[in-house]
């Protein structure tokens, strides 16, 4: 089967909590033909600061995934995965990312489903 090379977005959508407004942050995608939403958060509640500035103005950032592998010495085990970053670029060329991860069990592997 070929790999997919379609370009995968991080999206944002605006929400309301407690007379407030934030964002919620999600990857979009369609698997065996059904459409679905993929929740992604930051790895620390601090970086919602960071995709504020990542995504400005902007409702949608580039998903980057970067796969990796560690070898356990221990063992001699290999643990492979992918890391995700939410990248947008500006006017100038100047680069903007954050980290990103699935926000629930369920979301990684949609989301592994989506980009394999």
């Amino acid at each position: 089967m070929a790999k997919k090379t379609n370009k995968l977005l991080v999206e944002r959508e605006v929400f309301e909590k407690n007379d407030k407004t934030y964002f919620s942050y999600f990857i979009k995608g369609n698997i065996r033909g059904k459409e679905v939403k993929v929740a992604v958060v930051p790895p620390d509640k601090g970086g919602y600061a960071v995709l504020d500035i990542v995504f400005g103005n902007e409702m949608s950032a580039e998903l980057v995934v970067n796969p990796f592998e560690i070898k356990d010495d221990a063992t001699g085990k290999v643990i492979t995965g992918n890391t995700y970053l939410a990248r947008t670029v500006d006017e100038n060329g100047e680069i903007y990312e954050c980290s990103i991860k699935p926000y629930r069990n369920s979301d990684k592997a949609l989301l592994n489903m989506i980009i394999k």
